[in-house]
């Protein structure tokens, strides 16, 4: 080894560890300019919402129902049995003074219509789950990309030295479609991935210290053990993940005495917590995992992921609606309206929701058109999105989709607009926001994207 390539190496090992630390709760690029938001909270509807039925009504559906969807090219089905045109099975209301069209199966969240900035021209890039579910958390169909929580922790750190800046919770049925992937720290350092909590009654294992073990044994146990990886980190610069585990040890040790309080939702008042539902069996479950968000964002954590559906069964505990959208639509968003409405309420009682984005979305639309008689096939031409806090106008509706809903035609909003707009929310100039890979400046939205300029405004 030659004097160069041996401070290189230990360099590089050096920095490693000083990453980590960084990591604890220093910044590590700096908001660009002056943030509207200092969290994020994203509510994943894993399986693909219907967007004619919930956000996007089309009375063509009903006046062309029984015919064929014609006129628009090719249409590409998922898993086949295309049939006619067919209406929604919900009807419809006006919210608010804005009017906001929201379907009854959102009535609670339809009723804080004047905070929702509604995105009906979104569109996706697969209309397979997993593909579409890693474009809407990396930009990216592929893994091994950073995720989004990855990037903005990357870009703005944690607030928090005792908690994660990246935290996902997900759905007690299962975890998403693709997995870990979604909130991977891709090619960047793995100290930027996602930290899962259970959406259950212990939603961190082994979080107490083993029995009869001092907090002063525990410290001299890390601190030898730092030592040792500290000696094998310098000769495998490279490896991020030993960095990583090195700062897990450590705010392991300190979330010992922060996060048993954080996670603690039993301490909440009998009336917060109905507020999210809990105290009834249908929306208690993602009742507590919107109740936890709100703890984490209130605690310094940056970017809290939140799944509803689960692969415990596809056809069933998943917004995957390819039997009959009535059915399947109907249970699901009786499971999270209450606490969607609920933590937009709560957030905003606490002066919480004007620093805090709440981001509402899925993987994919569905068809307008039927399948096997009463469901609906995948569709990433066109969905809705919604976003609210972070001073964002509210009640206004951005972008169309065509007379049936098919695809984005009125001001498309690809997924990296979403992605750039949300970087911006933050304080991150997407185009600034580059990490070095394989020789090349790598970004969240590559070389594309543009802020929505009516969220941004």
């Amino acid at each position: 080894m030659t004097r160069r390539q041996l401070l290189f190496e230990a360099g590089a090992g050096i920095g490693g560890l000083a990453l980590t630390q960084l990591m604890a709760g220093e910044r590590q690029v700096g908001p660009h300019f002056a943030p509207r938001a200092k969290a994020v909270i994203s509510l994943f509807m894993m399986g693909g919402v219907s967007h004619v039925d919930s956000f996007d009504r089309k009375p063509m559906l009903e006046k062309y129902a029984g015919q064929p969807l014609s006129g628009k090219g090719q249409v590409v089905v998922r898993q086949g049995h295309p049939g006619p045109l067919m209406p929604s099975p919900f009807s419809f209301r006006r919210y608010g003074e804005s009017g906001l069209e929201v379907s009854e199966l959102f009535p609670r969240i339809g009723a804080r219509a004047d905070q929702l900035a509604v995105i009906r021209s979104a569109y996706s890039k697969s209309n397979d789950h997993v593909q579409a579910a890693y474009a809407l958390s990396s930009g990216v169909i592929r893994m091994g990309h950073p995720s989004l929580g990855s990037w903005v922790t990357y870009g703005l750190g944690s607030e928090s030295r005792n908690l994660p800046g990246f935290v996902v919770i997900y759905d007690a049925r299962g975890g998403p479609f693709g997995g870990p992937s979604n909130w991977s720290a891709g090619f960047m350092p793995a100290a930027y991935q996602g930290t899962v909590f259970r959406a259950s009654a212990d939603p961190i294992f082994d979080l107490r210290p083993a029995a009869g073990v001092s907090t002063e044994e525990q410290r001299a146990r890390l601190d030898l053990l730092g030592k040792l990886n500290s000696l094998d980190a310098q000769q495998r610069a490279s490896d991020t993940e030993l960095a990583a585990r090195i700062e897990s040890y450590e705010l392991a040790f300190r979330m010992q005495a922060t996060a048993p309080e954080a996670v603690d939702i039993a301490a909440e008042t009998p009336a917060t917590r109905k507020l999210y539902g809990m105290d009834e069996a249908v929306t208690e479950p993602f009742g507590r995992q919107c109740l936890m968000a709100r703890r984490m964002v209130e605690r310094g954590v940056r970017f809290v992921q939140l799944y509803h559906g689960g692969l415990g069964n596809q056809n069933t505990d998943t917004w995957d609606a390819h039997e009959d959208v009535r059915s399947n639509h109907t249970r699901h968003a009786a499971e999270v309206d209450t606490p969607i409405a609920g933590l937009l309420d709560d957030l905003k009682a606490r002066g919480l929701l004007d620093s805090t984005l709440v981001i509402w979305q899925g993987e994919f639309g569905r068809m307008p058109i039927s399948q096997r008689g009463l469901g609906r096939d995948h569709n990433p031409g066109a969905m809705s999105i919604w976003m609210a806090g972070a001073g964002i106008k509210g009640g206004q509706v951005i972008g169309s989709t065509d007379e049936f809903g098919y695809k984005a035609e009125e001001q498309p909003v690809s997924v990296h607009d979403l992605h750039a707009t949300i970087l911006h929310l933050v304080g991150l100039d997407h185009t600034k926001l580059t990490f070095r890979q394989s020789g090349r400046d790598m970004r969240l939205t590559d070389v594309y994207g543009e802020p929505v300029k009516q969220i941004i405004a």
